[in-house]
């Protein structure tokens, strides 16, 4: 086992006018290790595209997650699913990439756009194999990887973008190779780097999309350990247990909470240093402790965060917000976001009476709720995730 992992992201926008994708992606964990990640192009678009691409999608991924071999997967979607009556072609393409112990990439494609490698700020051009199954020509490649690799695998609504717009014949593969080479370097999450793609494209559509587009972005990085601390322990007793468990763990540490951060601040023996500011008018201002990267407020913060969660997995409307914003739930987003891959969570069960008043504005849900909603979150986007209660 190496100190690699997988982070991976996507997002799609629908044709105009339809409700629902024509693209579908499955990712499909085999292990801690391993990862299966489906792009399906549907033929056409709407609900006809939207079941053709699922299917492809679901079935590639279930069989190959179980150790089927690629001949199998496509002789089963070659049986399964129909092929258009009207022109007679393919049901649906498709591209896996398949992370095999974060040591090497399988990448199998079949008709959809060539996976993009960005390896060294630069468009890594790798060997590319030709197979014939079922009469179908299947581009395999086995690839190495290396740490900052960023695969980004795409439906060709994406090269498609700007046809007869903003270019003659769309936008070609190589010249989005070379859009998202200088933004692979900044460091980017795999989400933002789809969103970001997809963005583009739909502006390219002078956002009247005239295709479903998708792009899935896999990069491949080094493990980074993170600790959160949340609430004070239910027996006073164990505070210094609590504590020295927390801080003796590798990575960046922050507390959340007032009563939290007065106990950490007492265990370092260093003072608890309150700030004014407030970056946002509905967050609670940060704090400082010496040996501690990040001191927050508690419930409230918190709570945005999982909001902020929420939307990341999906439209990932809030990025700009949470992505350059100074108080506590954007600072701790991107510290979990953007830089964690193993989170510990440090959560104590003592009971806060404040948060028992059933007139106060937000719902407050008890902290094991919120840690639960949070790491639920948190494992959706590949993060690996341990609780531990005090």
């Amino acid at each position: 086992m190496n100190n690699l992992c997988a982070d991976i992201g996507w997002k799609s926008i629908n044709h105009e006018g339809e409700q629902l994708c024509g693209d579908h992606v499955d990712i499909i964990n085999q292990n801690e290790d391993s990862v299966i990640v489906v792009l399906a192009d549907g033929l056409g678009s709407g609900v006809k595209a939207s079941i053709l691409s699922t299917l492809t999608s679901k079935i590639i991924s279930t069989m190959m997650a179980e150790g089927l071999s690629l001949e199998e997967c496509v002789t089963t979607i070659a049986a399964t699913l129909p092929i258009c009556s009207v022109r007679g072609v393919a049901y649906s393409t498709f591209t896996i990439i398949h992370i095999i112990e974060n040591k090497t990439a399988e990448i199998i494609q079949y008709d959809n756009p060539n996976v993009i490698l960005i390896r060294n700020g630069e468009n890594y051009d790798y060997q590319k194999n030709e197979l014939n199954i079922d009469n179908k020509k299947i581009i395999k490649s086995v690839i190495p990887l290396e740490e900052n690799d960023t695969f980004i695998a795409m439906s060709d609504g994406c090269p498609h973008a700007g046809i007869g717009l903003s270019y003659n014949f769309g936008w070609k593969v190589e010249d989005i190779a070379e859009y998202m080479k200088v933004l692979t370097d900044i460091g980017y999450t795999a989400k933002t780097l789809a969103t970001m793609l997809v963005d583009e494209c739909n502006k390219l559509y002078g956002f009247k999309p005239g295709d479903d587009a998708t792009a899935c972005v896999v990069h491949i990085r080094k493990r980074e350990p993170m600790n959160l601390l949340f609430g004070p322990p239910r027996n006073r007793d164990d505070c210094n247990r609590m504590m020295s468990l927390f801080f003796s763990k590798e990575g960046k540490h922050i507390v959340c909470g007032g009563t939290t951060s007065s106990i950490a601040a007492k265990y370092l023996n260093k003072p608890l240093k309150p700030s004014l500011n407030y970056e946002s008018g509905d967050i609670p201002p940060t704090a400082e402790i010496e040996g501690v990267d990040l001191v927050t407020e508690g419930v409230i913060t918190i709570n945005k965060v999982i909001e902020y969660a929420k939307d990341s997995l999906g439209k990932n409307e809030l990025y700009e917000k949470w992505s350059i914003g100074r108080d506590g739930a954007s600072l701790i987003c991107r510290m979990l976001f953007e830089e964690a891959t193993d989170i510990n969570f440090y959560v104590g069960r003592a009971v806060n009476p404040a948060h028992q008043n059933p007139n106060l504005p937000i719902n407050f849900n008890i902290k094991m709720n919120l840690v639960e909603e949070l790491s639920d979150c948190l494992k959706k986007m590949g993060k690996r995730i341990k609780v531990s209660y005090f």
